[in-house]
């Protein structure tokens, strides 16, 4: 199925299942998934650019659990927002905009591109003991980014299952830094959700303990894009 001109925002705690849903989404309904956080983590990992004192700054943001410059950050998105609405193409966000001054920024020019009625936020929620156990247990594509969950399963895996690149653990999942995320998520991001409203753009509720099938499919059942 391949829809256009639709903006889909995921949102929740770290290890409510944001990555995972939006590549989901992206499989089932064509469209592109931007994910804020990988793209960050590219550039301020990326060796050639360890001489710029701006990259370097945001990266030790970054490894700390922290947000980066929101102002950096929002120039970044934007510029690949433009290039996704000229091509017509659906987006999937997954976590951004993440403050409120991203959102500032960015929800506007989302509204002037695609639409109010066209944009669709969905809100997983998990315990923060699910969201501690999870990110201290799952696995990352160093190629395509999947996430594998943790399983008696999948716990001995090295190779993705989707493009058979390594797997690896990001430097953020460790418990305590999981912890520094989940206070800076409730402090800097929740109030995005605020802005939202006032923009009277709806929110969408969805229970993110279950199987990430089972979400995926209540996602796209409340949003009424496509069911299963």
């Amino acid at each position: 199925m391949k829809l256009k001109k639709k903006v889909i925002i995921i949102y929740g705690p770290p290890g409510a299942g944001k990555g995972t849903q939006a590549l989901k989404l992206e499989s089932v309904l064509n469209f592109y998934h931007f994910d804020t956080g990988r793209e960050v983590e590219k550039i301020v990992h990326n060796p050639k650019n360890q001489k710029d004192p701006k990259i370097k700054e945001q990266r030790k943001l970054f490894d700390s659990g922290k947000l980066c410059d929101p102002k950096w950050v929002a120039d970044l998105v934007k510029k690949i927002i433009r290039k996704l609405a000229k091509k017509n193409k659906g987006i999937i966000f997954s976590g951004s905009p993440r403050t409120l001054f991203e959102a500032e920024e960015l929800i506007p020019l989302l509204i002037k591109l695609y639409g109010k009625r066209n944009i669709y936020v969905v809100k997983l929620n998990i315990a923060k003991e699910t969201s501690i156990f999870r990110n201290t247990h799952r696995k990352l594509c160093s190629k395509c980014g999947y996430p594998v969950i943790y399983s008696q399963e999948t716990k001995n895996w090295k190779f993705c299952p989707l493009c058979g690149a390594k797997l690896f653990v990001r430097v953020l999942d460790n418990p305590e830094t999981i912890k520094i995320r989940i206070k800076e998520y409730q402090k800097r991001t929740t109030p995005v959700l605020d802005y939202l409203k006032r923009q009277k753009i709806k929110i969408y509720e969805i229970n993110g303990e279950p199987l990430p099938s089972l979400v995926t499919k209540e996602i796209l059942e409340k949003i009424n894009l496509k069911k299963l």
